[in-house]
């Protein structure tokens, strides 16, 4: 009974980390586009029609990203399944933080990543910026929209753990995978139903374009990738000195 506890009270504890991992990293990524999007708005060619700063994102763009990423993913990802190693572990500190500096880390990597995707669809889109596109206001904002979106369903996969890649048990949640493609179907349906584009201040998207937003959307899951190749590599390498020196002792 008490074996079973501590694994269960390890594994709540770690859904409560993913949770809040992908929370706070999907809300940084927001917050950044918003404020660097008006900061580098002239850089980035993000002006009206009457030559005044645009907006990279509308209100009700921002309040439909919240609703459909930060409800059925975060709750589905509070009933992961638990880590297979949950009782390898060695016992937490009493005053150990749920949110360390590591996690800190994590979160404003995967904020910036986002950021930064999202802006450089808003740039090759639209003309006068770094790079020059052919696309108006409209088109060039669904498309930082949309890659906004999916760079948070795909966060969705990587917030599961701070060290193992998202591939190992890709699809043991179940109640994950369905939040994430009901969240890409109702995406689609907002950007290409012109019925609802002047409610969200969409335009329809073409296959190129939905290409261009999947690529730069999945930059989030590469970077995350890559960060915690080298945080395996980091802790394989410390273990691999602690032996190395037991050994010299023994």
């Amino acid at each position: 009974t008490l074996v079973a506890a501590v694994r269960e009270g390890r594994g709540i504890l770690d859904n409560i980390r993913k949770f809040l991992r992908y929370l706070l990293s999907s809300n940084l990524g927001e917050v950044l586009t918003v404020f660097l999007g008006i900061v580098l708005a002239r850089s980035l060619g993000l002006v009206d029609a009457a030559g005044g700063v645009a907006l990279p994102l509308l209100a009700t763009q921002i309040l439909w990203i919240n609703l459909i990423t930060d409800t059925g993913p975060a709750l589905a990802m509070g009933i992961d399944p638990h880590a297979g190693d949950v009782m390898a572990r060695q016992p937490r500190q009493p005053g150990e933080r749920v949110i360390d500096a590591s996690m800190w880390f994590t979160v404003g990597l995967t904020g910036l990543t986002m950021a930064i995707a999202t802006l450089l669809t808003l740039d090759l889109l639209l003309p006068g910026g770094l790079f020059q596109g052919g696309h108006g206001l409209d088109v060039a904002r669904t498309g930082a929209f949309t890659v906004l979106v999916l760079a948070q369903l795909f966060n969705a996969f990587s917030a599961r753990s701070d060290t193992a890649s998202a591939f190992v048990g890709l699809f043991d949640n179940r109640w994950l995978w369905a939040a994430v493609l009901l969240g890409a179907l109702l995406q689609v349906m907002v950007v290409q139903w012109r019925a609802l584009n002047p409610a969200f201040g969409t335009a329809p998207l073409s296959a190129g374009q939905w290409l261009l937003c999947i690529g730069m959307a999945s930059s989030v899951w590469w970077v995350s990738e890559l960060h915690k190749a080298c945080r395996r590599w980091r802790i394989g390498h410390r273990l691999r000195k602690v032996k190395a020196n037991g050994h010299r002792l023994a």
